[in-house]
């Protein structure tokens, strides 16, 4: 799509075992604009992850394939070699891990992680890179900056190190930059604190957001746009608003009502029954029927294609095979 800082166009990610290509990604579509803000969504062991790590081109080369198009700025990145790729990672696409401990570096001081990427990307002396750094890290909030880059991975909390993490994604100004369940395993207060320093730094940079997240509370504050994966495929994209008002796959639809609702007590929780199948382990249908309460027999030998609706919406699943389909599903949220 034209304007898009990222566009995303069939990409198949698979993993090559002793039985053979095992896909684990399978011919996704999607596209980003600059300063938009995508979320993505679903349980994990949906491939949101991989698709991430294929865009950075982490995966891999001996036990991984990439196929298809990563369209970024017009540059097709899934044939990029691994030098362009280092020119690019940190520089122009960053991305924010999930677990800040295993992504630091526990031999080395904050300040020397932090000023890596602008010693090799901007050239940048040491002294200017450092005065960068702390300016950053008093960006993201983080108190004492002249002496945190001075310290340790270790001697930080949680929270101080994941804010670490988003100022060394940031600090070369990206296009854009992926965050991986960036509040997994903080306090409701911190992630709070990071979900807004995520969003002011989107409105002040521009930068493009691609955040994976499970958790629907976060694409509410977050998203303009969600794409929602299932078994390596997207099932349902279009507008946050829309799609947690009128969501049209069986599954979206159990993702919401999984979703505690303070307003009305229940004996017990929604939860969509069933798991996940295991990678290659359904060959024909719909991967989400053997969970389907809607399924019919045309979901269990056919795979449904992506179809666009009248609203803006795409829908992956045979219930909309005319554009339409039957509302059936009266799960909603409300966003304010």
């Amino acid at each position: 799509m034209s304007g898009s800082i990222i566009e995303v166009k069939e990409l198949r990610t698979s993993f090559l075992t002793d039985d053979g290509e095992l896909p684990v990604v399978n011919n996704i579509d999607f596209h980003i604009k600059p300063g938009e803000v995508l979320g993505i969504v679903g349980e994990s062991g949906c491939g949101k992850s991989v698709t991430s790590l294929s865009i950075m081109g982490l995966l891999p080369s001996g036990t991984s394939k990439v196929e298809g198009e990563i369209l970024f700025k017009g540059e097709n990145l899934a044939d990029a070699s691994e030098a362009r790729m280092r020119q690019i990672r940190g520089n122009e696409i960053a991305m924010i891990f999930q677990e800040p401990m295993t992504s630091l570096n526990p031999v080395f001081t904050i300040g020397e992680q932090l000023i890596e990427s602008l010693r090799i990307h901007k050239k940048w002396n040491k002294k200017k890179a450092m005065a960068r750094a702390v300016e950053m890290l008093k960006l993201v909030g983080l108190p004492r900056a002249e002496e945190l880059v001075k310290e340790y991975p270790h001697q930080l909390s949680g929270g101080m190190r994941q804010r670490v993490m988003i100022a060394m994604a940031m600090i070369c100004e990206p296009k854009l930059l992926i965050a991986d369940e960036p509040t997994t395993a903080l306090d409701v207060t911190i992630q709070a604190q990071i979900l807004e320093l995520m969003k002011k730094l989107n409105k002040e940079t521009d930068t493009a957001i691609m955040m994976i997240t499970h958790d629907l509370g976060v694409v509410s504050e977050m998203c303009e746009r969600i794409a929602v994966m299932y078994a390596g495929k997207i099932v349902e994209e279009g507008d946050v608003k829309t799609i947690f008002q009128n969501p049209k796959h069986p599954y979206t639809v159990g993702l919401i009502k999984s979703v505690p609702d303070m307003r009305k007590k229940v004996e017990r929780l929604y939860s969509i029954p069933g798991n996940v199948p295991k990678p290659g382990s359904l060959k024909l249908g719909c991967q989400f029927a053997p969970r389907c309460e809607h399924a019919m027999e045309q979901c269990l030998s056919e795979t449904p294609p992506l179809t666009p609706l009248e609203n803006g919406q795409q829908v992956r699943c045979w219930l909309y095979e005319d554009g339409k389909g039957a509302n059936a599903h009266d799960s909603a949220i409300t966003i304010s």
